[in-house]
């Protein structure tokens, strides 16, 4: 079992900036790819970005593509998150979540291991 750690969420005005941070620990080995995901109240949760560590692949989603990129730091089993431009509609709890498989897999039944989730609030 891996273990995910987030943290970096927080209340930002619309523009503004903030960095997501998930740390894993545990079972490492699991973790080839490691995405985020968010939801928003009375919604379901999203597909937001994932970065396979194979060939070093990134995929976003539409609505965030230009604004947040995802980075991963190999020695420290952490991915981040960095969301610029940040706007009212991004406010969610965010989530990382990992898997063993290469690819970068977009629904939440796909994956295993999950974290806690951090709050992101984009005021207006």
């Amino acid at each position: 079992q891996v273990q995910l750690v987030e943290s970096g969420g927080g209340l930002v005005q619309a523009g503004g900036s903030l960095r997501l941070s998930c740390a894993a620990s545990g079972r490492t080995f699991s973790t080839n790819t490691m995405v985020w995901f968010r939801q928003a109240p009375g919604k379901e949760r999203e597909f937001v970005a994932g970065k396979s560590w194979a060939g070093g692949r990134t995929y976003y989603a539409d609505t965030v593509k230009g604004r947040f990129t995802i980075s991963r730091d190999n020695a420290k089993n952490t991915v981040y998150l960095q969301m610029n431009s940040l706007k009212p509609e991004d406010t969610a709890v965010y989530f990382c979540a990992a898997t063993q498989n290469a690819a970068i897999l977009l629904y939440t039944y796909q994956y295993r291991s999950w974290g806690q989730g951090t709050q992101v609030t984009v005021s207006s």
